[in-house]
């Protein structure tokens, strides 16, 4: 048998494994990506179809049946029991208030830090920074509570401030990460030109960092829009709470009401669910970028 012959023998043989392997591989990824699937959208069809129920079909102990007929009286009644705009507003306020703090503040952060990078102070507030991703906020719950308490802050307010201090360190490694891909010659041409750092960062780095803005801001937006505990530490009175504290609601005077509180949960949680389906494309877009530049 000559050498010929036997490489391609050899050759095909290979590339029959590796079809193999890629018909294995494709395989699982496919179950995978069925069962993540599985795993969002089942909870989620439960959620709607309870929330459309009757409170008769609600407690008939079928999860997965659907309304017969639809029925819209949990929303209405939520809505009341709730105060759904008093808690929307504050939603929107705490998680507005977070978002824009978030992205300005690691902004101007990672400016600072990547720009100075030789410089010790700098280079290990990067490190201060990381190692504060590694603190949850349970840990730290009771100082903050006193904290806010005495300087008046166990409002929206003070939420905003803590939610925007969690949200720093994971914004600051997004953010330094896609700087480091802005070349220095665009900053020094605006330097020749007469401008200030200031100037610079608002003229010409700022606008180049709004796919990493983007990007910071759904993660901002969807943390504090869907954080529970916090709120419900941080603010005294009750009337100024979130949604997904006012959920709470259902879980002890009107546990048995299930239409009612699937109802509620439907409408707190929607507005980021419709958030995250109209950005997810610059969420993947500012991280790959960030990432394959960085």
């Amino acid at each position: 048998m000559s050498t010929t012959h036997t490489e391609t023998i050899v050759t095909a043989g290979s590339t029959h494994r590796s079809r193999r392997r890629h018909h294995r591989t494709a395989w699982s990824t496919t179950i995978l990506l069925i069962a993540c699937t599985l795993t969002v959208l089942v909870p989620l069809y439960v959620t709607i179809s309870m929330a459309f129920k009757t409170s008769s079909q609600s407690v008939d102990g079928n999860a997965f049946s659907l309304p017969a007929p639809f029925d819209i009286s949990g929303f209405v009644e939520a809505w009341k029991l709730t105060r759904f705009p008093m808690g929307f507003a504050m939603s929107v306020l705490v998680t507005a208030g977070t978002v824009v703090l978030t992205i300005l503040l690691a902004s101007w952060a990672s400016y600072a830090i990547v720009r100075n990078w030789d410089r010790r102070l700098f280079r290990w507030s990067f490190f201060y920074l990381l190692g504060a991703m590694f603190i949850p906020f349970p840990v730290v719950a009771l100082p903050q509570i006193q904290l806010t308490g005495r300087v008046g802050l166990d409002n929206p307010l003070g939420v905003i401030l803590l939610a925007t201090m969690f949200q720093l360190s994971f914004s600051v490694l997004l953010f330094t990460a896609f700087l480091r891909s802005i070349p220095l010659e665009l900053e020094e041409s605006a330097r020749i030109d007469g401008a200030s750092t200031w100037q610079t960062f608002w003229r010409v780095i700022f606008p180049l960092l709004a796919p990493m803005s983007a990007t910071v801001g759904i993660f901002a937006f969807l943390y504090a829009w869907n954080d529970f505990m916090m709120p419900s530490l941080i603010i005294s009175d009750a009337d100024l709470q979130t949604l997904p504290v006012r959920q709470n609601f259902f879980q002890t005077q009107f546990s048995s009401n299930y239409n009612i509180a699937f109802a509620s949960y439907l409408m707190a949680m929607a507005p980021a669910i419709i958030a995250y389906l109209f950005s997810q494309r610059w969420v993947m877009a500012g991280v790959t970028q960030g990432a394959i530049k960085g």
